[in-house]
């Protein structure tokens, strides 16, 4: 039993003397230890190097006193194991010969996670040795429909016209891609528990683009799948679509134990439409800590008493932005379990 486990207790919705946080990051940038890492090795590298990758995980455990930390990774690394050349610069990912045609599609392949991601797992193992037990460990991926977006696209969107054409234009492929792509994942996350991850999350950065009508055929089956995969290792599942206000009926038919949630909805609000049985993390304004510490306080109040004492992560509504100070974040963890001991008390 980790000597912290208020996270996974939130997860299955038992009591905690106090709200979990843990705080969604922008791959660290806001932090000056990860930066001085950073700038000695390029991203894909210190993704891939177990050690370095494990030391920026517990960078944030250390400086904010959150009640979890989370792998050090890029939701892309699965893509390139299965067989895209994938380039992650400061500019944002890039993917060379991207998928256009059903033939496209089987250039694609699954893979071993303990062979073709082994740096990863090992980071995994390494970081749950460094944190000692003091908190629990989440692994993650991409969703299906995100990393489809991506291999289609080539790289980032502002209308994700290429990726929904395909879908609409060649559904026989396309459903063939996330019927991989879902199998691949649920393998990888599957893999990521067994190397110590307590936890798992699902990031579905662009589910938001799609009608909750297209997120019944393209998201809502292949999470299933993927879900499927982790509860057979014994491990709460979490899902994030961003901006997907619209779509939590639809997204609770995933069977995550947890949702997150971004700033766009109150957390009473989802937590009503979302049902009992679920979880619910967030959601405070990622720019809200640029606020004054008196009315990020009065924001903090404000959402714990929203989401209630049960089955409550508090998050932000998306990672950090590479400006936030430290201090700042620092600070929004003490309030939060500062008053959410005051409520619970």
């Amino acid at each position: 039993m980790l000597q912290n486990d208020r996270l996974l207790r939130a997860l299955r919705r038992q009591p905690v003397d106090r709200t979990p946080v843990w705080i969604m990051r922008q791959a660290g940038r806001y932090l000056p230890e990860y930066r001085a890492i950073r700038s000695k090795v390029d991203f894909l590298t210190l993704c891939k190097t177990p050690d370095l990758a494990a030391e920026v995980s517990i960078q944030p455990v250390d400086r904010l006193g959150v009640d979890a930390g989370i792998i050090f990774s890029d939701i892309l690394i699965p893509v390139e194991a299965m067989g895209m050349k994938l380039e992650l610069g400061d500019h944002g990912p890039k993917l060379h010969d991207p998928l256009r045609a059903p033939a496209d599609v089987d250039r694609l392949h699954g893979f071993d996670p303990e062979v073709e991601t082994g740096s990863l797992m090992e980071a995994i193992r390494s970081t749950v040795k460094g944190l000692s037990g003091r908190v629990p460990l989440i692994g993650f991926c991409g969703a299906p429909f995100t990393l489809a977006s991506y291999m289609i696209e080539g790289g980032g969107s502002k209308s994700f016209l290429l990726a929904k054409r395909f879908l609409y234009e060649q559904p026989k492929a396309a459903h063939k891609l996330f019927g991989l792509l879902a199998d691949t994942l649920g393998t990888y996350l599957a893999a990521q528990v067994r190397a110590g991850a307590s936890a798992v999350q699902i990031f579905d950065s662009w589910g938001g683009e799609l009608s909750p009508a297209d997120y019944a055929v393209w998201g809502v089956p292949y999470l299933q799948r993927i879900a499927q995969a982790v509860k057979r290792e014994g491990a709460p599942l979490i899902m994030f679509a961003t901006g997907s206000s619209g779509l939590l009926e639809v997204l609770k038919g995933v069977g995550a134990d947890a949702m997150g949630l971004d700033w766009r909805i109150e957390i009473d609000a989802a937590r009503a439409r979302l049902g009992p049985d679920v979880a619910v993390q967030g959601n405070l304004d990622t720019i809200a800590l640029f606020l004054p510490p008196e009315e990020l306080e009065a924001r903090v109040k404000d959402i714990l008493k929203r989401a209630g004492p049960l089955g409550h992560i508090f998050n932000l509504g998306h990672g950090i932005l590479p400006p936030t100070d430290p201090e700042a974040a620092k600070l929004l963890v003490e309030l939060v379990h500062r008053h959410s001991e005051r409520r619970d008390g």
